[in-house]
């Protein structure tokens, strides 16, 4: 249980460093006259992504969940390749990534790296992530709920970033 609470905390720590590159990267947008759209779901997504890291362990802890060696390596596998393409969309983006809804006038839509085959390539990372994380230690209800949840969520994220991002696409 020890490597699970530890990888867990990993997860969170990693999550600390993206706040930082996201409030860099947020003062940069804002500097070019970046402007935020759909700040209101903000708080939710991180409660959210937040009782993700706590259902892992409490669900864990408290129901007993074991590691099922097949599943929790296969799990441990797909939360590191979620990470590679969340930082891989991260220095795709450069300065413009943010985990809130900026856009800065007059720059070009990146259509490059893992943005040439997906559209939104971060939010797989977010929905494998979500249900890998707490499958590790067979955390399934943490898993089914996380999902059900970051579904509406992603929904309606989905469609504030897309007018955000067809604005910007207009002005190119």
């Amino acid at each position: 249980m020890i490597w699970y609470v530890a990888l867990i905390a990993a997860v969170a720590l990693e999550r600390l460093v993206e706040l930082v590159v996201s409030n860099r990267n947020r003062a940069w947008s804002v500097s070019k006259g970046g402007l935020e759209t759909g700040a209101g779901h903000y708080p939710v997504m991180v409660a959210l992504h937040t009782a993700l890291l706590a259902g892992c362990l409490i669900e864990a802890i408290a129901l007993h969940r074991p590691f099922v060696p097949l599943l929790g390596w296969l799990m441990v596998a797909a939360v590191l390749a979620a990470q590679g393409l969340r930082w891989w969309c991260i220095g795709t983006l450069g300065p413009q990534w943010n985990t809130r809804v900026i856009v800065v006038p007059d720059l070009p839509l990146v259509t490059s790296g893992p943005y040439r085959l997906l559209r939104h390539p971060n939010y797989l990372a977010v929905v494998t992530e979500g249900v890998a994380l707490p499958l590790v230690r067979s955390a399934w209800i943490t898993a089914a709920l996380f999902t059900f949840l970051n579904a509406l969520l992603l929904w309606h994220r989905i469609r504030v970033e897309d007018r955000a991002l067809g604005v910007l696409a207009g002005s190119t």
